[in-house]
This record gives C-alpha cells, structure tokens and sequence, in this order.
C-alpha cells in the first residue's frame, strides 16, 4: 500500500515508517521539521516538510495514498499556549482527514491518547469509573489536551458517518524506547504515585508502530473504531489490585486484576487488530 504518514519526525513516527517500509508499503512522510525520517530502502521513499494545516501541502503528499497514518500534533500539555495546542491538533486532523476523504483514501489511523479519559494532564486527581478500562468508559477532559483528543475523535467520527471511510483511533499510554520506560518504571518502584494518572500503563515504541502498521493492514468494516494499545503489564512492581485499592479505593473492580496485569482491557487490539504487545518491561 502507500501509505502517508503524518508526524513522520517524532519519536513514534519514525519507528512507523521504518516498520511500514520493513512491512513492505511504499510510505510517504509529512513532518514540520522533517529531520530524523528514516529515507530511501527500509524508510520513506518521499518526505514533505511543512505543517498539516495547510491543505494545498497535505493534498500533495496525499497523491497516490490508499491510507494515512496521522500522528502529528503537539504531543503534550505545557509545550504551547492550550489554546494554541487545541486549535492547532483538532484543526491539523480536521484538515488531514478532509484532505484524506477528497483523495479517495478508505483507511487512516490516528494517535490518540489515553489522557482522553481525562485523569492524566488533570490538576486534580481523577479516578476511573471502573476497571478493567474499556473503550466504552467516558470521556472526561479536564484540560486542553484531553478535550483536543476528544474533539479529534468526534471529528474522525463524523468523516467516518459521513463518509463511509474506516478509522482507527490508536489510544497509547506513556509511549517510549524501552531505557525510558526502564527509568519511568525506576521511578515508579520509587513512588507508585508516579504512574497512577495512567494506570501504570505503558507501551514500547516497536509495539506502537507495530499498531500502526496492523491498523494500516487490518480488514476493518466502515466506521470509528478507537482502541486501548497498552502493554500487557504494568510498569510498577506491585500488583495490580493493591495499587487500585491505594489509588482509586471508589473505582469498580468488574473483573480481577491478577499480578501486575494492565488494568486496561486489550480485547478489542487483539480482535479488531490481531495486536498484542511483544515488548514487555519484564
């Protein structure tokens, strides 16, 4: 396939576009900076540098794409004014998956967030309504970020009733090279505190891409499809059931919680995408 990928610079996006060319797809980068995309064998075969707001450059790369992997945006809260962060995302997927439709393409996979759920980047602290946590669960922002998220969705959601395209709506946790998830899990064994927003959830960077690249191939019907991309563990050493107590003592126990298992539920990765991760802490 050819495949666009949007964010091609940052440290999920070039992972994906190593992953996707190894898979075989003839992939097309799209980055503000451009520095940093794997290129020629094993990379993309073209990379346009600019800003996906701008239609007329998005409609360019676009040429030729049967899907696009949009992970572009500003990655977290604190990098930019929220209200630059917010309108910058939601107006950057906006404009990709409307360049997208117009182009003819029937599949994008967009990176969403688990801060959708709204306890993450909080300033308060926010417990989940039940565990295990499903895609059903609501959406709660309570900052910038997570309602961009959030609106993101609804927009993917819309193109998707609108127009009959598939989307794919990846939500990652803490997403890193397995040092930085080392570290974080060192911090983690020090102060639990320090994972409890996210559930002490996390997911190697290889893992991630690999999603990408399953979202890309997968036979998925017309319609949004938001899943849970998480590891099968937990980053802290303690199991899973006595750091919900300790954290989240209101939060509804549906199912057990065995050892040090995610407390995010992964069975729609593994039936829609055929996803599960092969990079776990240990």
């Amino acid at each position: 396939m050819n495949v666009l990928v949007t964010g091609a610079g940052g440290g999920i996006g070039r992972v994906v576009v190593a992953e996707l060319a190894a898979g075989g797809h003839a992939v097309v980068a799209l980055d503000r900076a451009g520095a940093g995309i794997p290129a020629g064998d094993g990379g993309a075969a073209a990379i346009h540098v600019g800003d996906c707001r701008d239609g007329a450059l998005v409609r360019t790369a676009l040429a030729g794409a049967d899907a696009v992997v949009h992970l572009a945006g500003v990655p977290a809260p604190g990098i930019v004014p929220d209200p630059e962060l917010f309108a910058g995302n939601t107006q950057a997927t906006f404009t990709v998956l409307d360049e997208a439709v117009r182009a003819g393409v029937r599949r994008v996979v967009t990176a969403s967030s688990v801060s959708i759920l709204g306890a993450a980047w909080a300033e308060d602290h926010v417990s989940p309504l039940y565990l295990p946590l499903d895609e059903a669960h609501p959406l709660r922002p309570r900052e910038a970020y997570a309602l961009a998220k959030q609106c993101d969705e609804a927009t993917e959601a819309m193109f998707c009733r609108r127009d009959g395209i598939a989307v794919v709506a990846l939500r990652f946790p803490f997403t890193d090279t397995s040092a930085a998830i080392a570290a974080r899990a060192a911090r983690v064994a020090e102060d639990p505190a320090e994972g409890s927003r996210e559930l002490w959830a996390y997911l190697d960077v290889r893992d991630a891409a690999r999603a990408c690249r399953l979202a890309v191939e997968a036979t998925v019907a017309p319609g949004f499809h938001p899943v849970y991309v998480v590891a099968d563990d937990t980053l802290a050493p303690l199991p899973t059931e006595q750091l919900v107590r300790a954290f989240h003592p209101e939060t509804e126990l549906r199912a057990p919680l065995p050892g040090r298992r995610t407390a995010y539920a992964t069975a729609r990765a593994v039936a829609l995408l055929g996803f599960r991760a092969a990079h776990p802490r240990g």
